[in-house]
């Protein structure tokens, strides 16, 4: 049948997209717990209640990401689980701590509330952290070696950067007065490490990788995308830099155009790698479970995910606009 011999093609496009909006929605919620500064109280409760109604849900994407890769892709999941046993380990850790301080926080008493606090950020970097090392040892092609641990330790800066870039854009949407500036300069700061990154990954990438290199200069249109990336960032900055000029109904721009850097950098790093789903070592075809699974997932996928979009749409429709203080009652 057509739809056997696509099913696996099919996984690894719904494992992007799954990726893609863990990675946009997941993203500013962990980027809002980077920013999160230390002295001053006021600011913290009120960046913490812009993600309060989402930031749970945002996670049900990392969860569809790493469940495709079990049951479509088992080769693979083995692999990959068993290269990065410590930093999911770390990434765990980091999301566990996180949720804990979200809603001890809350409910705790006022001179322990800065503690939790500082356990949200520090739970927010070790999930950053860990996912942007992972990220560069996948690149590097789980080779550990000096230059693939400097750079794999380079990459977590850089995707922390890159969560903190959304998350001060989500920031500058929901926020006003005081806090967007708050916001405003440090989402700049960001952008600056993000270009850096973004910069790294595209010199570093073919480099290393003679068949990334050959894909991307026998593609003339792929220089498109870096150079839309860098056009992006600083259109962003421009924005920010004249932000008193503009509209507060204009406060969206930083937030669809970061989301927009982050697809194209999914889709460099796609095809830079495709179809192998562990770069230059094993195809999707050869790390596919069997067909009848993947039927069967496949068609609980079609009636699961649209759910999902439905979902997370109407919890942002039903919390649009600026933010209002999160509390809680017991």
């Amino acid at each position: 049948m057509l739809l056997d011999s696509l099913l696996p093609h099919i996984f690894l496009l719904l494992m992007a997209v799954a990726v893609f909006m863990y990675a946009l929605l997941d993203g500013f919620d962990l980027g809002v717990g980077i920013l999160l500064p230390a002295d001053h109280p006021d600011y913290r409760q009120k960046m913490i209640a812009s993600i309060g109604p989402f930031w749970d849900a945002n996670e049900t994407w990392l969860v569809l990401a790493v469940g495709i890769l079990l049951i479509a892709f088992p080769k693979a999941h083995n692999i990959i689980l068993k290269e990065f046993y410590l930093p999911v380990l770390v990434l765990l850790v980091g999301l566990i701590l996180r949720g804990v301080a979200f809603d001890f926080r809350a409910k705790s008493l006022s001179q322990f509330k800065p503690w939790w606090d500082k356990a949200f950020t520090l739970g927010s970097w070790m999930a950053t952290a860990s996912q942007g090392y992972m990220l560069g040892i996948y690149v590097m092609g789980f080779q550990y070696h000096t230059l693939s641990i400097l750079f794999a330790l380079l990459s977590a800066i850089c995707v922390s950067a890159a969560y903190a870039y959304i998350g001060g854009a989500w920031l500058v949407l929901k926020t006003e007065h005081d806090l967007q500036q708050f916001a405003v300069k440090r989402t700049r700061i960001a952008g600056y490490f993000t270009m850096a990154g973004i910069t790294t990954v595209c010199l570093v990438n073919p480099l290393i990788n003679p068949q990334v290199a050959e894909r991307w200069f026998a593609s003339s249109w792929l220089s498109l995308i870096p150079l839309a990336c860098f056009v992006l960032i600083l259109g962003v900055d421009y924005y920010l830099k004249k932000i008193h000029q503009f509209s507060q109904q204009l406060c969206w721009i930083p937030f669809v155009c970061i989301g927009t850097l982050f697809l194209l950098c999914l889709v460099g790093l796609a095809y830079s790698f495709y179809p192998y789903i562990i770069p230059f070592q094993l195809l999707a075809n050869e790390a596919v479970g069997s067909v009848a699974s993947l039927r069967f997932i496949f068609y609980g996928v079609v009636i699961v995910l649209p759910l999902i979009l439905a979902y997370t749409l109407f919890s942002y429709w039903v919390f649009k606009g600026k933010s209002t203080q999160l509390n809680y009652y017991s």
